[in-house]
């Protein structure tokens, strides 16, 4: 493929040719019939989302959206409950406390008492399920609560339709180009289930690294999950991180087992200042979400403890800190769209807000080294965004209206084939 008259960052206006997958030559008036004519749009490295869950944003369009901007009150959860025929299980997500207060069993049972229901939080770590759902399942609870039990509801649950055709074609509309897969614990056969995207993929705990979950309540000590870190290596983790706490025994742990080139900290939801120079240090990559303090605003604000807030979510000052920092959507717990956590991250507040090539820059990164820029160059893998605009009138707006083509491995995407049956994580 000859890609004609296309800007390339560092290069100007040139064109780029692509032979097995690869980027083959750059350069001005390149030999060959054009296939392709850039028009003087930017030609950027596809846009790698390095924290989705992609089954179970595929499980949405077999679900009912249940979150405070879908409902409002008791009535309205009871009405999007009931909205099936009775008897059919009903899968709904996005539930937070601030729709209807705490849901459990009875709570379920009140509003749907004639089929079976299943609620998940927006946290994606809860599932709530009322008495018929239990019965059905052939499960004991008394309130219904179920914390991360999804391998054992991926059993006794029945299947969901996934719409993995939808989130490829979705995804390539916005130039995205591959995914990072971050489920903690993945069902066996995920990663073919998930081969049928035109994305480049990495699962992590089929491919490096290996994600683990911290919880306060179970917390482990930092010389245990330091005992953990080592019996993975030698490959790099990926540690699940929400809390101050959570965080400071990670650094800790890797102090003691030895960090490795490609460990992560998934989220930073709350770092203290005063960990950036321990982070530095360690050379751990943060992958985190700048657009959750403005979708979740009205939650943070009556939720996070005050001494919590001002280390919300950090962007900039990690990348002046030296800490490679790179972002993934968390979709569907929260936007699938990249362009839109690019421009939360340019809005933020005065201490954390990014420049506009900063932001893009956080979706540039390598699968396995997220904080390691990629670039259009000779010899790398060809996925590509095309832009209908030079790069500084897309820096301009941030949207995915830019985006004109993306190309994974030299090959335009198109839609995936047929979906599977059943569903690869509750």
């Amino acid at each position: 493929m000859l890609i004609r008259d296309v800007e390339v960052e560092g290069r100007g206006r040139v064109d780029v040719r692509v032979e097995r997958g690869r980027i083959a030559a750059i350069g001005h008036r390149l030999p060959g019939a054009a296939d392709v004519d850039g028009r003087g749009g930017a030609l950027l490295p596809g846009l790698h989302d390095h924290h989705i869950h992609l089954t179970a944003l595929a499980a949405e369009a077999a679900s009912v959206r249940v979150g405070p901007g879908d409902v409002r009150g008791p009535a309205g959860l009871a009405a999007a409950l009931r909205a099936g025929a009775p008897g059919e299980w009903v899968r709904a997500v996005g539930y937070h406390e601030s729709v209807a207060g705490d849901l459990d069993r009875p709570a379920l049972d009140a509003l749907a008492p004639d089929r079976p229901v299943r609620v998940q939080h927006r946290s994606g770590a809860l599932w709530i399920l009322n008495s018929a759902a239990l019965r059905t399942a052939g499960l004991q609870s008394a309130d219904g609560r179920l914390w991360r039990e999804d391998e054992r509801l991926r059993a006794l649950l029945p299947p969901v339709r996934l719409d993995l055709t939808g989130v490829g074609l979705r995804a390539a509309r916005l130039g995205v180009t591959g995914f990072t897969n971050a489920d903690p614990r993945p069902a066996d056969g995920l990663a073919r289930t998930l081969s049928v995207l035109p994305q480049r993929l990495l699962v992590m705990g089929v491919d490096p690294p290996v994600k683990l979950v911290l919880d306060d309540l179970t917390l482990p000590t930092p010389a245990g999950l330091a005992g953990t870190v080592r019996a993975i290596r030698p490959r790099p983790v990926a540690v699940h991180c929400v809390t101050r706490v959570q965080l400071l025994v990670t650094l800790l742990a890797l102090e003691d087992a030895g960090p490795l080139d490609g460990d992560r900290i998934e989220h930073g939801s709350v770092i203290p200042v005063e960990t950036l120079p321990r982070l530095r240090r360690l050379g751990v990559t943060v992958v985190t979400q700048p657009h959750f303090p403005a979708e979740r605003a009205e939650a943070y604000a009556t939720e996070v403890h005050p001494d919590d807030r001002p280390h919300l979510y950090r962007c900039r000052s990690l990348a002046e800190a030296g800490v490679p920092v790179a972002a993934g959507t968390d979709a569907p717990y929260g936007t699938h769209d990249p362009w839109a956590v690019m421009r939360a991250a340019v809005a933020r507040g005065e201490r954390e807000s990014l420049a506009p090539r900063a932001a893009l820059g956080l979706f540039l990164g390598a699968p396995r080294r997220p904080g390691r820029p990629r670039r259009v160059t000779a010899g790398v893998p060809a996925d590509l965004c095309l832009l209908h605009v030079p790069l500084r009138e897309a820096l301009d707006v941030l949207t995915a209206d830019a985006v004109r083509a993306a190309y994974a491995g030299g090959r335009p995407i198109t839609a995936p084939g047929p979906a599977p049956d059943s569903e690869g994580a509750q």
